[in-house]
């Protein structure tokens, strides 16, 4: 599996907006669909979105539809998550990690475990 490092966070008023980069080393990201997950203190990972090796279809989870947008460009090697319209809780560590393609057609998309590769994540905290 391919390592990831993430980037693009920091701190951003709420309202405000950041895109996240998620890069790949050593491998390509073209043979993986690839998802975000975040953590924020004191709880569990989430799922955030999810995305095939092609760039659709995208799955998002229900509460974030609409503010966050997946996307790739394979010819980069390079995984997105658009964030508009931040709210205080969406501030969370944000992680990328890849799928195989079985486990995502089989709608495992929103299981942490069924996913390799993951980055250091990158932090992103919105003042309210």
């Amino acid at each position: 599996q391919a390592q990831l490092v993430e980037s693009g966070g920091g701190l951003v008023q709420a309202g405000g907006s950041l895109r996240l980069s998620c890069a790949a080393s050593g491998r390509t990201l073209s043979s993986y669909a690839m998802g975000w997950f975040r953590q924020a203190p004191g709880k569990e990972r989430e799922f955030v979105a999810a995305i095939s090796w092609s760039g659709t279809p995208t799955i998002y989870t229900d509460s974030l539809k609409g503010r966050f947008t997946i996307s790739r460009d394979n010819a980069k090697n390079t995984l997105y998550l658009q964030m508009n319209s931040l709210k205080a809780e969406d501030t969370a560590i944000y992680y990328c990690a890849s799928i195989s393609p079985p486990a995502f057609l089989s709608g495992s998309y929103k299981d942490a475990g069924k996913y390799a590769g993951w980055g250091q994540g990158t932090q992103v905290t919105v003042s309210s």
